[in-house]
């Protein structure tokens, strides 16, 4: 009796084990699928809660629906207002997100995600230029109440700020940061690079595949993550990658095509600190030299060791010391350059 019992259960058991397995299995995809998703939910908390900054979303004056959404305090202070603008390898969330907690405690922080980055920050427009980026980006400023501020940006960012920086002039935004940017880079030049990659340049830059996330990450970052299972990066595609995608591939061959939209390249009157990675694959450190000597005297070039074009997570604690230094030592200084800026576009 007991042993046909016991068998009854074993029986039982064993019945249940493949339903068992399967519900382990659903589990396990449910969180390995939203991966992506709950770091994205965790920095908008970090933010919120830690370094109170919030999401606002301005709706920009013109006939064309533009609405930009901005990463900014939550509270005034007397801190100097910084702006951040981000590249195409994601939003500002996680562009900065290595950077806003130590930038934070020194600046008033405002990190836009750029048009058509993100679900939020969306425009009818048709045009697709770095003068349209730099217009918003100064009109959210405007509409936030901030008349002076400092901007840093890196790669399609540094275009953007580059070109700020030139129409607003130094009255408005008298210290730049440069971060691995080809702004030097003539348009033909542009070309050029694109034309050495192996497939069309949205696919390597705007990737809908695993593999091809994973080529532009490790394109990207000189130490780039050792473990990068495909549903991790297909998650950070589903979030990322999808929604206004076609925009901007836009806004790529646009740059591809005019570069800044400045020709010939003014030379800012505002101070200027460029930052590159020694090992970045994407814009060579040449461009960064060349950016430097077109400058002149108003601007230092500082070369990270060991660092790719993803400079702001790859040397993050070395990045915020030079902004920080850089900007907080001159805050109160003289100002270096004259000349009027240029007429806005």
């Amino acid at each position: 009796m007991k042993q046909r019992h016991a068998t009854a259960t074993a029986s039982a058991l064993f019945a249940l084990l493949p339903l068992s397995l399967l519900l382990f299995r659903l589990l396990v995809l449910l969180v390995r699928l939203r991966l992506a998703a709950f770091r994205d939910a965790a920095l908008s908390l970090h933010f919120l809660a830690r370094l109170r900054i919030r999401p606002v979303h301005l709706r920009l004056p013109g006939t064309d629906a533009t609405t930009v959404r901005v990463w900014c305090p939550a509270a005034p202070s007397a801190k100097p207002p910084l702006l951040l603008l981000h590249g195409f390898g994601g939003d500002s969330k996680w562009t900065w997100a290595r950077n806003l907690p130590a930038l934070s405690r020194h600046f008033h922080v405002y990190a836009p995600d750029l048009l058509f980055f993100g679900a939020h920050s969306r425009s009818a427009s048709p045009l697709r230029t770095v003068a349209f980026q730099a217009r918003c980006a100064a009109e959210a400023m405007r509409l936030l109440g901030v008349d002076r501020y400092d901007v840093v940006g890196i790669s399609y960012g540094g275009f953007v700020a580059y070109r700020l920086a030139a129409v607003e002039g130094r009255d408005r935004v008298p210290r730049v940061v440069v971060m691995t940017s080809g702004v030097a880079a003539t348009p033909g030049e542009m070309r050029e690079m694109a034309a050495r990659e192996e497939r069309a340049v949205e696919e390597s830059l705007l990737p809908e595949t695993a593999d091809g996330l994973r080529r532009l990450v490790r394109r990207s970052m000189h130490r780039p993550p050792p473990w990068m299972p495909d549903f991790v990066l297909d998650d950070f595609i589903k979030l990322m990658c999808v929604v206004q995608r076609k925009e901007r591939a836009e806004l790529l061959h646009e740059l591809l095509k005019n570069g800044a939209g400045i020709d010939p390249l003014p030379v800012l009157t505002q101070k200027t600190l460029i930052l590159w990675g020694d090992k970045d694959q994407v814009f060579p450190l040449d461009l960064g030299h060349r950016l430097q000597r077109h400058l002149g005297d108003v601007s230092r070039l500082e070369i990270i060791k060991d660092a790719g074009h993803a400079l702001q997570l790859e040397g993050a604690d070395q990045v915020n010391r030079f902004i920080k230094s850089f900007l907080l030592d001159s805050w109160n200084g003289p100002e270096v350059g004259s000349g009027p800026a240029l007429e806005p576009c």
